[in-house]
């Protein structure tokens, strides 16, 4: 099927990526090949790939470690019938960390912090998937098949901004919750909450109260620290500006 002409796919595929907080993990089983299925905790690097947290004890890792070919089906959890909602298939490959093991888990634990507490265990290792395509199903006329480059976000020239990422997080929850709380219920319509940021790369700002996450895209491409102040202070004000505009 072909996408219905107010259908951007490559936006909705990013959007579960960033939103997404559990997923169903398909890997081969070691020596027989078998597939095998189990529900994991996930987090999104930067360019929205998945990070996993995952102990050698369980059978997905040792599969993993056997043959990293895997699978992640996400879905939005929308209510009434799951079909009627959009899911993704992503394909790739789960490769543990080793140069990145800091920023993984740093936006692991953003968006499970009860998760700390096995992070010192040595059976306990991070693991990113490394996408080769993805499957996205949204309803009747929207199923399409997408590479990488359309739902993964450019880190090119962003380096800057990645290096000041955890300052920025860490401020925006210690002196800007009144803000995200804004940015949640006046620019994404979500309900009240203790809204606080997990994330942010240039495309865009993670954001979660509980596990319920919420993803607030940029109007336009952001690669430095300068100019995300600059976008948060804007948004702030046109999520301000429909307080006003209520209240009128």
């Amino acid at each position: 099927m072909q996408p219905t002409p107010d259908f951007v796919p490559q936006q909705l595929a990013k959007s579960l990526l960033r939103r997404s907080r559990q997923g169903a993990l398909a890997t081969l089983m070691a020596g027989s090949g078998d597939p095998y299925c189990s529900l994991v905790n996930l987090a999104s690097h930067p360019d929205g790939s998945p990070i996993l947290l995952i102990s050698r004890l369980a059978v997905h890792t040792r599969n993993i470690l056997a043959d990293n070919r895997v699978s992640l089906m996400l879905d939005e959890r929308a209510s009434g019938d799951p079909l009627e909602g959009a899911r993704i298939m992503l394909s790739g490959r789960a490769e543990r960390a080793e140069n990145e093991k800091d920023l993984l888990q740093r936006r692991y634990l953003s968006a499970h912090p009860a998760a700390e507490a096995f992070v010192s265990f040595k059976d306990f290792s991070f693991f990113r998937i490394i996408p080769s395509g993805t499957h996205l199903v949204a309803g009747f006329g929207r199923i399409i098949d997408l590479k990488p480059e359309q739902f993964l976000t450019d880190l090119a020239g962003a380096e800057d901004l990645l290096a000041a990422e955890a300052g920025a997080v860490e401020h925006m929850n210690a002196d800007h919750r009144e803000a995200l709380g804004l940015y949640a219920t006046k620019l994404l319509g979500a309900a009240e909450g203790d809204w606080r940021c997990t994330g942010c790369d240039p495309e865009g700002l993670d954001m979660q109260d509980g596990q319920t996450a919420l993803r607030l895209d940029f109007p336009e491409r952001v690669t430095d620290g300068t100019a995300l102040r600059k976008m948060l202070v804007r948004l702030a004000g046109e999520a301000r500006a429909k307080v006003g505009q209520k209240a009128d």
